[in-house]
């Protein structure tokens, strides 16, 4: 017994010892480890900007045997369902609303303005459901171009995919211009090319940080913006009844309603286009939002039609009450982004309020660093795209620890850098080719997604598919896709017939390839890949249609019976919540 006893004690004092010499060494790792921390957080820095590692997934084969399948880095699933929605609701409002729509109500007048975006708007509506059911049943990144080579043709989505990526990184040097100008509202002496510096730095350090600092600004931006817009509408309303120093107002803004007739209404339809391009953004974020797409990408989706009815009809009207088409203070919106040419801040102006113009400005401000913002993500996601399709070089596949396309996001800091070309005397010359490389760009991709959809259709009904398969289904279905595509294609022939027979002026073949570039780059790209890769094929036939690759659902089974069972939940609440659900 006493042997035991001593055994036991040695035992119990060995552990004693291995404990304490065990504390030792874990203070002595803290010590080292505190010691050595900043030369840690530089090294863990350079490190997060090397490629980051396949991922490796092993797969039970029938016969016992495990196969391993090496896929590319993807991009992290890190944005929150509230950031999706606010980037849905105001992420792209900005100089097209807030300026340009100036510039519309100058040339086709109130009833123009109106007539112009409520036909944009109707269409866009219908293209963002059938984006709203392709991204949730394929959440990939660079929707829209995956989605033209998949169902389509892959000519049509080399085409499409370089088309958004122009559009894309030409939009960021554009908005730094419009931003450092928006300064000189405060009669500011120093150079606008510091401020332009100061922009592009803030914009490119926000798109480095990942899509964290993309989804927390267009979150914070969104928000600024609907407070500032909704804002606005209630003071317009006390303006029109009389509120302000020009007295009641009411409808005397609206004659004539019409300033160069069937011309100008054509004239605005593309200045309401360009206020609501970049709606489509939403569906590039399907690959990096966080939980499910199947739910989350529809609901924010959804928001569109507030955006739609609160930023842009509501407020467009309130508008062309307060402000009249001939006011000489538009004058300077032909070809400016100026914040004194806003309708916005001559409304007030001519109100009498002295602070609240300032407040816009910054409004407005904010608004264009946003779009310069999304401008980053939206290139470095689609290029992301194309390079994986092999449609782009593969340096674009590139994509670091902390989930971020290096390569794109590199090639829109340099494009960014002909921003300081306002420095030169070249500035107009050069700012009205880019404009003109993306002028039509949004109406080619809203037709692109709705021919992606209905070319998808047909797939699943060719192969004898059940739309109950789908994890969403568009509310305007397969009649509201070729609307939205006829009308895109309505559009363009008219702003063909615009380019040749300008509003006031002869025609011209600069005034042409201004305004129709960025479809004859389209035509060249479409053909030039059919050359290069030999493709003949006009379009994939619909039984050939790949409907199960890249799929997020693949337990069809599993996914019906959720669906079922969250239909009887929503049955089972109250009609306010049913109607709810349904529009938001």
């Amino acid at each position: 017994m006493s042997d035991i006893k001593h055994n036991t004690d040695s035992i119990t004092e060995s552990k004693s010892k291995i404990e304490s010499s065990s504390s030792l060494n874990s203070n002595t790792h803290e010590l080292t480890y505190a010691n050595q921390s900043k030369p840690g957080i530089w090294r863990e820095f350079a490190d997060s900007f090397k490629r980051a590692e396949d991922v490796v997934i092993i797969r039970d084969l029938e016969n016992g045997d495990k196969e391993e399948i090496r896929q590319a880095p993807v991009l992290k699933q890190t944005l929150k369902k509230r950031q999706l929605q606010m980037i849905a609701l105001g992420g792209c409002v900005g100089s097209g609303l807030l300026v340009v729509s100036g510039q519309a109500l100058k040339v086709g007048g109130p009833a123009s303005l109106m007539i112009a975006w409520a036909i944009v708007s109707s269409f866009l509506y219908c293209t963002m459901q059938s984006l709203a059911e392709l991204s949730s049943a394929y959440p990939v990144s660079g929707s829209f171009a995956t989605y033209a080579a998949k169902f389509v043709d892959p000519s049509w989505g080399f085409a499409m995919g370089w088309n958004y990526a122009l559009f894309w990184v030409v939009v960021l040097p554009l908005e730094l211009v419009a931003a450092s100008m928006t300064i000189k509202f405060w009669n500011s002496s120093i150079n606008s090319v510091v401020w332009i510096a100061i922009f592009y730095v803030l914009i490119i350090g926000l798109n480095l940080y990942g899509n964290k600092g993309f989804g927390e600004t267009e979150f914070i931006a969104s928000i600024i913006k609907l407070l500032g817009v909704v804002g606005f509408n209630i003071l317009a309303v006390v303006l029109i009844c009389g509120g302000g120093d020009q007295g009641y107002i009411g409808g005397k803004n609206w004659h004539p309603p019409f300033q160069t007739g069937f011309k100008g209404v054509v004239s605005v339809l593309l200045s309401a286009t360009y206020s609501l391009a970049g709606t489509e953004l939403v569906g590039l974020t399907t690959s990096e939002s966080e939980g499910n797409p199947r739910k989350v990408l529809p609901k924010a989706i959804k928001q569109v039609l507030w955006r739609i009815m609160i930023f842009y009809m509501l407020t467009l009207m309130l508008i062309a009450f307060l402000v009249p088409a001939n006011s000489p203070q538009l004058l300077d919106a032909q070809g400016s982004s100026d914040a004194s040419a806003s309708p916005f801040v001559i409304a007030i102006r001519a109100g009498g309020i002295k602070v609240l113009p300032s407040i816009f400005n910054v409004v407005i401000l904010v608004a264009l660093l946003s779009i310069g913002n999304s401008a980053v993500y939206g290139f470095s996601r689609t290029i992301l795209a194309l390079g994986e399709q092999g449609l782009a070089p593969k340096i674009y596949t590139y994509v670091d620890r902390k989930g971020r396309p290096l390569a794109g996001i590199c090639t829109s800091a340099i494009v960014g850098l002909l921003s300081f070309v306002s420095a030169s005397k070249y500035e107009d010359q050069v700012f009205g080719w880019l404009v003109s490389l993306s002028g039509l760009s949004t109406l080619f991709t809203w037709g692109s997604i709705n021919l992606s959809f209905i070319r998808f259709r047909s797939g699943m009904r060719a192969q004898d598919r059940s739309l109950h398969e789908l994890p969403y289904r568009s509310n305007t279905g397969v009649w509201g896709a070729y609307y939205g595509l006829i009308m895109n294609f309505v559009v363009l022939a008219l702003q063909f017939w615009l380019a040749l027979f300008p509003i006031g002026q002869k025609p011209s073949p600069v005034l042409f390839f201004q305004t129709y570039l960025g479809a004859i780059i389209i035509v060249v790209f479409y053909f030039g890949h059919k050359l290069f890769a030999r493709n003949w094929i006009l379009i994939i036939r619909a039984k050939d249609i790949d409907v199960d690759g890249g799929k997020r659902e693949t337990d069809i089974d599993l996914l019906r019976q959720e669906i079922e069972e969250e239909k009887e939940h929503l049955k089972s609440q109250p009609l306010y919540y049913r109607m709810y659900q349904f529009w938001c």
